[in-house]
């Protein structure tokens, strides 16, 4: 048979990523991702700490990126992302603009971090107080909000998980608690901390219910990656890669939401949880709260692609 017609493949768009060694969503990450572009993931090396600012400190230092980058630049990315935030924000705004410095020497070409695409796009939409949910410990949660507060962006509740191992495991259900528990007084948004914690599928529910524009830490990466080499993120019903979305429930944000009775209750004070007893094991899990939430089903998850 003659493909001779069909010519060669169309030249490829590539982000690399440099993601920590315990990542363990690569598959998340895919689903921001259209369809001609591609994705090139390296590891940094293992170190038998627990997620903590030391593990941090470790998987972010400049050594580690520029090997990481130098192993992508061997199949010839457009951008280079560090998939990683408490990596990302654990040296502050300074230390979030050298990592990319050090990236960009590595590989000469444009490099971001998680922590740095958060702040693009909370730029994009406009939202400088946040509420804020993360699966880590006190410790590592306070070093995320001193970041943000560094960048001018101000934190009006949180709520975390304490956890140190094993976050790829946390269930939507668990997400969904603790942010209902931290969007408090006037968040413009919520962002959802941590690239190992699964939030595809949640994003759109927690819209919709909290009329806000909900980040998480893959969503911006890939969001800001793709941006970078003039692509456009796939997030159906997604305010910050939907425009359909932004114009939607995400457009009435806390900060004029109705009062109570009018549709949607307003918050008031600035709230933070911790949450014990989670299907998934920590060893620094915070005394919990309870919380007395409506049933939520979150969807399945797709099944493996049909063969070709």
């Amino acid at each position: 048979m003659d493909v001779s017609f069909l010519g060669g493949p169309k030249p490829q768009l590539g982000v690399g990523v440099v993601a920590p060694f315990d990542f363990a969503l690569d598959r998340e990450l895919w689903r921001w991702i259209p369809d001609d572009v591609s994705l090139h993931l390296t590891r940094t090396p293992f170190v038998p700490v627990e997620v903590s600012l030391d593990l941090a400190r470790l998987v972010s230092e400049h050594e580690t990126l520029h090997s990481a980058v130098q192993a992508l630049c061997a199949v010839s990315p457009q951008v280079v992302s560090y998939a990683c935030t408490s990596g990302s924000f654990v040296g502050g705004v300074a230390g979030e603009r050298a990592m990319c410095a050090a990236m960009t020497r590595a590989g000469e070409l444009p490099a971001l971090t998680t922590s740095g695409a958060l702040l693009e796009a909370l730029r994009e939409i406009g939202a400088w107080r946040i509420a804020v949910v993360t699966p880590y410990t006190k410790s590592v949660t306070d070093s995320l909000e001193e970041y943000l507060k560094e960048a001018g962006v101000t934190v009006t509740g949180r709520a975390y998980l304490g956890l140190t191992r094993h976050i790829w495991k946390v269930p939507y259900r668990d997400v969904v608690d603790m942010a209902r528990q931290a969007v408090v007084g006037a968040a413009d948004a919520l962002f959802i901390s941590c690239t190992n914690l699964p939030t595809y599928d949640v994003i759109p529910q927690l819209e919709a219910e909290l009329r806000m524009p909900v980040l998480s830490a893959n969503q911006v990466t890939m969001w800001a990656s793709l941006r970078a080499i003039g692509a456009e993120a796939v997030g159906p019903y997604q305010a910050l890669v939907d425009p359909v979305a932004r114009r939607g429930p995400a457009s009435m944000t806390a900060s004029w939401a109705p009062e109570e009775g009018a549709g949607i209750p307003r918050r008031s004070g600035r709230s933070e949880a911790a949450f014990a007893g989670s299907a998934v094991p920590s060893s620094e899990a915070e005394p919990a709260e309870g919380l007395d939430v409506p049933p939520f089903h979150p969807p399945e998850e797709p099944g493996p692609p049909a063969p070709v």
